[in-house]
């Protein structure tokens, strides 16, 4: 490496050892992440994990890819890069946590107008971040320096996580019977979706992102939108070991219309209680400036409801209980009942 210099390349845009100086400034983030299925390090052309599958007679990969999405201006805006990290690992692990695997390792990919090594560094200190709080590796990745492309001071950033469970023990909305309780885990705030929205509602680009809002506890609008997305990963393998959970989902993007159904079979619908729902402020601020219909509002956001999990009402008190012990105020929000696979609010 100490050799590979071009200054051709350099003279369109692409600084390569302002790459190797990026990997070495993240070296110590990724370090963090380690796990003993780790078998290789950083700086190869493919990265090595070996499985173990103590215990698990019909392992199945499952896996799953997102990005942050336009959540990134907010960063560019603000200047803070290391937590968007968290909010890529976070959209990834939380999908893969649906099917009931366990998340093994991560790769992301970043994508710059120009590489600056610290800045590269702070957003896979996130990445490390939500790597740690899911217990996943992260074992490889790519910096790409695209000038002309992307604009010089804005990124894109985008990962994979891998996972395995027992096929025996995939999560099936099949299982999901009439009269099942619907349990809410709170989310953190706005998540990572929605952000096209939210950012036309308070029109980022000029408004002031920095000062206290009184309905927001204080806190500023800039930092509020910035929370990382909740990691339910450890909470929900903890509920897995002890609870026969019959389905989960991951409340993203299209809110609870588009992704409580599909932990539904055909034939039942979720019946929501409103007056259950914990709403964050921020939600609450975003319907008022914005004057934006209540529907809209269920069908873009999550909320304040990260994830739904679905299991018997026998087992409703026993379930909230082993999330609180992890860390989750859960809360029972509805029921599962007859109808086209939609959602009910009562």
């Amino acid at each position: 490496m100490k050799n590979s210099k071009s200054e051709s390349y350099a003279s369109a845009g692409v600084d390569i050892t302002a790459g190797y100086k990026a990997v070495e400034l993240m070296k110590k983030h990724i370090a963090k992440t380690i796990t003993s299925g780790v078998c290789s390090g950083i700086g190869g052309f493919g990265g090595l994990f070996e499985l173990d599958l103590t215990g698990i007679k019909k392992p199945v990969l499952v896996s799953g890819t997102d990005g942050v999405g336009t959540k990134l201006k907010l960063a560019f805006l603000l200047d803070k890069h290391n937590t968007v990290g968290i909010d890529c690992v976070a959209m990834c692990v939380n999908d893969v946590i649906c099917a009931g695997a366990k998340p093994l390792f991560f790769l992301d990919y970043i994508a710059c107008g120009k590489n600056v090594p610290e800045k590269i560094a702070s957003i896979v200190e996130g990445v490390a971040e939500g790597c740690v709080q899911s217990g996943s590796a992260l074992i490889g990745g790519e910096t790409a320096e695209m000038p002309g492309f992307y604009p010089i001071d804005e990124y894109d950033l985008a990962g994979f996580s891998v996972g395995v469970v027992d096929k025996d023990k995939i999560l099936d909305p099949k299982s999901v019977k009439e009269g099942d309780v619907i349990i809410a885990i709170p989310s953190s705030g706005v998540h990572s979706n929605g952000f096209s929205l939210v950012r036309k509602v308070f029109d980022v680009e000029k408004a002031d992102l920095t000062s206290p809002v009184e309905e927001l506890g204080g806190k500023s609008v800039g930092e509020t939108l910035l929370t990382p997305t909740k990691i339910y990963v450890k909470p929900i393998l903890a509920l897995l070991e002890q609870v026969k959970v019959k389905s989960i989902s991951h409340i993203t993007g299209g809110g609870f219309y588009e992704n409580i159904p599909r932990s539904l079979p055909d034939g039942l619908s979720a019946k929501i209680q409103k007056d259950s729902l914990r709403i964050l402020p921020i939600f609450n601020l975003i319907q008022k400036v914005g004057n934006i219909p209540e529907r809209d509002m269920f069908n873009t956001f999550n909320m304040g409801v990260g994830m739904s999990v679905i299991v018997n009402s026998t087992d409703a008190e026993k379930t909230l209980e082993i999330l609180k012990q992890n860390g989750e105020d859960a809360y029972i929000m509805g029921e599962v009942v007859k109808g086209e696979g939609g959602v009910i609010f009562a």
